[in-house]
């Protein structure tokens, strides 16, 4: 709960549970520009409170998606300009 940094040095995939009212990821050590730096975000009651993505975060339509109150979303974020913009998508919501 709170704020969680999102290490992108430390690997590609993490787990994170929403716990607190207010849930905000930052994201640090991306790949440095050119290199593709994709990682997977395995989200557990995101939708039961407010939850904050880094401003350098583009969603699809420039929203992001509804997460499930009660269970697990994967989201997907991808750079390639070293963390700049980081194109995001729900991979999988309500994930069973």
């Amino acid at each position: 709960g709170g704020t969680d940094d999102i290490d992108l040095s430390l690997g590609n995939v993490f787990t994170a549970t929403v716990s607190t009212s207010t849930q905000t990821f930052t994201f640090s050590n991306p790949s440095p520009s050119g290199n593709a730096c994709t990682f997977m975000l395995i989200l557990t009651n995101g939708g039961s409170q407010t939850v904050n993505f880094p401003a350098s975060v583009d969603f699809p339509g420039g929203v992001a998606p509804t997460l499930t109150a009660a269970g697990t979303d994967i989201l997907m974020f991808t750079t390639v300009d070293g963390g700049t913009i980081f194109h995001g998508i729900a991979a999988s919501t309500d994930s069973k």
